[in-house]
């Protein structure tokens, strides 16, 4: 009798709602209402500029990205990701290991240190390195003198790029590290490891996928950032232009089916970002699940 008791207890009331559930129209509605806005911003812009760029057919679309100086912006957007996000991915790791693992004085500035980004604006960020390394400041007459060229070269745009991309894989493991705590590292160092060695076989497994999604989302800001690259490149062609000043300098000559064709390389590189970025997603929520279920 007990057992029957309980089992009608726990199975759910034929017509019983969830307090948090809403009624089908309302689901309806609110679904195709954010698809919608979706296909608006997102779907629409997305097939517009894969039928520009092929709209003078695959040959024309190809000649665009051999063209010389595509070829060059986009091996130096290659270089800069390529050197941005390592030097994020250390620093990122570097802040979150401090920010989640340790108590000290400065700890809140330092956290809105590394948010700073999100709240200044790109252009302004390259305004500040032409105030510090243009001709009339301090720093430009001696780095001139000594031959060392950080505006309108590619350290001004990695600088540029560093800065607007650090703050994703810090904030990434951030809350990630503060969730698992320093049980396991405590466990870890009782037992004789020392740091290098709990870093590298308790703490970085635990944060692998966190890391992985992290450096994804700082690659692909990298990659497309415009806004400080823009003031700190000079707009040298072929030599300064990364992919997104290459689309505006071939937009500006109405160029425009070169300028949809480079724009088009970016969208995939963008949608390969966000199929990995699923997949990680994917990956990390049945790694959680398989851990919660031993």
């Amino acid at each position: 009798m007990q057992a029957e008791t309980r089992a009608e207890t726990a199975a759910p009331r034929r017509g019983w709602r969830s307090p948090t559930s809403e009624p089908a129209l309302v689901e309806i509605l609110l679904l195709g209402a954010a698809f919608l806005f979706l296909t608006l911003i997102i779907i629409l812009p997305l097939i517009s500029v894969l039928v520009e760029a092929f709209r003078n057919g695959v040959s024309t679309y190809l000649e665009a990205l051999a063209e010389p100086d595509a070829l060059a912006a986009i091996r130096l957007t290659l270089l800069v990701a390529g050197i941005a996000v390592p030097l994020n991915l250390v620093f990122g790791v570097a802040a979150a290991w401090a920010i989640a693992k340790f108590e000290f004085k400065g700890k809140a500035f330092l956290i809105t240190l590394i948010d700073l980004p999100f709240s200044v604006s790109p252009v302004i960020s390259g305004l500040v390195y032409v105030l510090l390394f243009g001709s009339h400041s301090l720093l430009g007459p001696w780095l001139k003198s000594h031959g060392i060229e950080i505006l309108f070269a590619v350290p001004g745009i990695v600088l540029a790029t560093v800065f607007v991309t650090f703050p994703f894989v810090a904030r990434e493991l951030i809350p990630l590290m503060q969730e698992q705590g320093t049980a396991e590292e405590e466990a870890a160092i009782t037992l004789g490891a020392n740091g290098w060695q709990t870093f590298f076989r308790v703490t970085l497994p635990n944060i692998k996928w966190g890391l992985l999604y992290g450096v994804l989302l700082c690659n692909a800001r990298a990659m497309g950032e415009f806004g400080a690259v823009s003031v700190v490149s000079g707009h040298i062609r072929g030599l300064t232009t990364t992919m997104p000043l290459h689309v505006e300098i071939l937009y500006n000559e109405y160029n425009l089916a070169a300028a949809f064709a480079v724009a088009s390389l970016l969208a995939l590189l963008a949608l390969i970002t966000l199929t990995v970025r699923t997949l990680l997603e994917i990956f990390y929520s049945h790694g959680l699940s398989g851990n919660n279920s031993h």
